[in-house]
């Protein structure tokens, strides 16, 4: 297995980034982080997950090895393949899919392209004894857990629930829910 490659990013070709190792042209298909740290011409190392296929094999970057191996835990969901756990691991940093699998946000796995109700369920259900230990989960309220409600009431508003999360990550997570909407509107405004 190919868990590592240090070179020189040689630009973009078939959907993903080529890394020159001595030479040899390595074609990755990175999450997002990962190809941010490649630029054309400029030294990069990847974490890599190499996915063999009876027709194909891929080679999946990683900006480090947290993100790889969310990912190798994302591909042991039933239903999960390999495009889909890098989507998955694209959208967000692996501390937030992990609070999320904690908080058994379904929605935060739905709003990524690929993923329907039945399979945010599964990787919430199936992951989370595995990477829920020691998140920490605010006390759920009546109405769910007061970041849940906050960030369902900007979604409501026009966030997308990636932007919600990180609009809310930026205010006081102590506050009420509708003090912390009303901070996140004040500071777009």
């Amino acid at each position: 297995m190919i868990a590592r490659l240090r070179g020189t990013s040689a630009g973009r070709a078939g959907g993903g980034l080529v890394v020159d190792v001595g030479g040899v042209g390595y074609l990755v298909l990175p999450t997002r982080r990962a190809a941010r740290l490649a630029r054309a011409g400029g030294e990069v190392t990847l974490e890599t997950y190499l996915h063999v296929r009876e027709d194909a094999m891929q080679l999946f970057g990683f900006a480090d090895a947290d993100e790889r191996e969310l990912f190798e835990h994302l591909l042991s969901v039933s239903g999960v393949g390999p495009k889909v756990a890098l989507a998955i691991v694209s959208g967000s940093t692996p501390d937030e899919l992990r609070r999320a699998i904690a908080l058994e946000d379904t929605a935060r796995f739905q709003a990524i392209p690929g993923i329907g109700k039945k399979t945010a369920q599964r990787v919430v259900l199936e992951l989370k004894e595995k990477l829920a230990a020691g998140v920490e989960v605010p006390p759920a309220s009546d109405d769910g857990a007061p970041h849940v409600v906050a960030r369902s009431a900007l979604v409501e508003l026009g966030y997308s629930v990636v932007e919600a999360d990180q609009a809310l990550a930026e205010v006081d997570p102590d506050l009420s829910p509708e003090e912390r909407v009303r901070l996140v509107l004040k500071r777009a405004a």
